[in-house]
């Protein structure tokens, strides 16, 4: 069995290896992630399993967090995208009205994934950075700078497997 830490929702965890002649599986409780994967499963091969766990709890929660901003912002998004950015922490193509959302985001606190899901939900009424753009996420989440420099300090990616 092997030990490393991973982060999840902003909280870290005892990561857990072990290996039986199973279908792989991610398992959660208070202070270990446990994943089990076949006996010689690649590196390549537990990372993969674990990022797809991690967009299946992004997938948990990100519909209810946008459910809940449309109405408030006034605005419908069409369809959201969970995938690995090396750069940003999300993106939006106003004319479709889709949101990406960088996966790292899972390993950060869930106020800050809302923060994002807002930031890109208002980019679908002012599709650039303007000063109307400030003012509706003055008007409707007024913590985000805050949420936005707390953002800026963490690093985009902080798993290293062994």
């Amino acid at each position: 069995m092997e030990r490393e830490s991973h982060h999840l929702w902003g909280r870290r965890h005892l990561l857990a290896v072990s290996q039986a002649d199973a279908p792989p599986s991610v398992k959660l409780d208070h202070k270990r992630i446990t994943l089990t994967v076949r006996p010689g499963a690649t590196r390549e091969k537990r990372a993969e399993v674990l990022h797809e766990w991690h967009k299946r709890q992004l997938h948990a929660v990100v519909p209810d967090l946008i459910a809940k901003w449309e109405p408030r912002l006034g605005v419908k998004v069409a369809d959201y995208f969970l995938q690995r950015m090396k750069t940003k922490w999300g993106g939006c193509n106003p004319r479709a009205r889709h949101i990406r959302l960088n996966t790292e985001l899972v390993k950060k606190p869930k106020d800050l994934l809302e923060y994002v899901i807002v930031h890109e939900m208002a980019h679908l009424r002012e599709p650039n950075h303007s000063e109307r753009f400030v003012a509706l996420l003055d008007e409707h989440y007024p913590g985000w700078r805050e949420a936005r420099a707390e953002l800026n300090e963490l690093p985009l990616g902080a798993e290293h497997w062994a």
